[in-house]
């Protein structure tokens, strides 16, 4: 057998097991081997062969009864996917932000009682600032962290703090935890939440809230000092662009 004899087989299988496949997915609680058959218009030992072959792979899963269904890895594959078209999708929103900006802009989110970046757009000519501090233990200084925290109830506020003791890290840190709660406490949500220096000498950030069903969420931008003037306007923009970034979570 020639090489050109091969291939014609081999797109002829893929092709079947295609089909099999997305006729399995139109039968979600489960077909027989003999209804995809007459279904497919194929013979039944092709359609055993075939779906024998792809449950040996974890594509097909055969259930009691001899009924077919989708199984895990193509799940966990499909799950990927979306994982990953999600991923580019808000990597392209971040980014098209940081250009329109001309500044570093972050995605913040409050999970499992942490302050966490899920995601930064950066750039030489727009860099993040210094990462000198695990962002869980720096929310109560960073315009991402008070941002989240300001969208918590008190008491998450306070087992937080409980947790992550306010600490300086530059001379206009606020560690006095009660003057922290008060001012979450009276942070307007129309108003971005600020960082003049809070976190590192020689940076500002601001940062506005995200709303996303019940997780805490924000977009975050941050500057070199001496492009302070632009903070307001920068998160003026964030703000109208949140839209799109949700968009882009599908959330």
């Amino acid at each position: 057998m020639t090489l050109h004899d091969v291939r014609p087989v081999r797109r002829g299988s893929l092709h079947r097991a295609l089909r099999l496949l997305e006729a399995v997915d139109r039968h979600r609680d489960g077909v027989t081997a003999d209804a995809l058959a007459r279904e497919l218009g194929l013979p039944v030992a092709v359609v055993d062969r075939t779906a024998a072959e792809l449950e040996d792979h974890g594509y097909l899963q055969r259930l009691d009864g001899d009924a077919y269904v989708l199984g895990g890895a193509l799940v966990r594959l499909a799950g990927r996917t979306r994982r990953d078209t999600l991923r580019d999708r808000l990597d392209t929103a971040l980014r098209g932000l940081r250009d329109e900006l001309g500044a570093a802009v972050h995605l913040g989110a409050y999970r499992d009682g942490e302050a966490v970046v899920e995601a930064s757009a950066t750039a030489p000519w727009a860099p993040g600032g210094p990462a000198w501090v695990d962002p869980r233990a720096a929310a109560h200084a960073t315009a991402l962290g008070k941002c989240l925290l300001a969208q918590l109830d008190d008491r998450a506020r306070r087992d937080h703090l409980d947790r992550h003791p306010p600490v300086r890290l530059t001379s206009r840190t606020t560690t006095d935890p009660g003057q922290l709660l008060q001012r979450l406490d009276r942070q307007p949500a129309t108003m971005p939440v600020l960082d003049l220096q809070e976190y590192a000498l020689g940076t500002v950030c601001a940062a506005v809230p995200l709303t996303a069903g019940s997780t805490a969420a924000c977009l975050a931008v941050s500057l070199p000092l001496d492009q302070a003037y632009r903070l307001r306007r920068a998160a003026d923009v964030l703000a109208d662009r949140a839209a799109t970034v949700l968009l882009a979570l599908a959330l």
